[in-house]
């Protein structure tokens, strides 16, 4: 990637278009362009949890996911050019496991809140979940590398898991649902 922009406004999609890597142009409501903007916009999430004082070990891996992210895009901006790196998908499997195995077990669903930086990664499992619905729907049209969609499935596991391990570390408890919570007291 030699050539960077040095030009933000370029007037190319003043027509309601965008261009891809490879030069060909697709409406910007098009499933591909929506993938690459959740997959922009869940990395932006990524980055506002970067702002919050975490342990140095997660602000790594976030930091690492970026460039994950990074590359998804790229995939998804280049069509047929396979450029995700396959062991990504193992490197979030060992993070799951190795995260989670501080934490007690879960009793009940976890409402997101707590901590800020617990509430924004939510946000952005949330946000995640939303991109890997976009880019199943995109694959049903043309086919991904299998990479992308394990990819996004297992990164909105690993923020879960996150959200919780950032109360642990912090000494913070979940917030756990209640049945009947809002229900009358009689």
């Amino acid at each position: 990637m030699g050539n960077r922009l040095s030009s933000i406004t370029t007037r190319t999609g003043d027509d309601g278009t965008t261009g891809l890597a490879d030069g060909s142009r697709l409406a910007k409501n098009d499933l591909r362009v929506h993938a690459m903007g959740d997959v922009d916009e869940l990395n932006s999430h990524i980055g506002l949890i970067l702002t919050e004082a975490l342990p140095e070990r997660l602000a790594t891996e976030l930091t690492r996911i970026q460039h994950d992210l990074f590359d998804l895009g790229a995939a998804l901006c280049m069509p047929g050019f396979d450029v995700f790196p396959p062991q990504a998908v193992a490197r979030l499997d060992h993070l799951i496991k190795e995260f989670n195995e501080p934490l007690p077990r879960l009793e009940e669903f976890i409402l997101p809140g707590g901590s800020k930086a617990s509430a924004y990664t939510h946000i952005a499992r949330t946000v995640c979940r939303r991109a890997e619905r976009v880019l199943v729907d995109l694959n049903q049209q043309q086919k991904l590398p299998e990479d992308l969609l394990l990819y996004m499935n297992r990164l909105s596991d690993f923020l879960f898991v996150a959200s919780r391990w950032i109360h642990h570390k912090k000494g913070v408890r979940d917030v756990q649902w209640k049945k009947g919570f809002n229900r009358p007291q009689e």
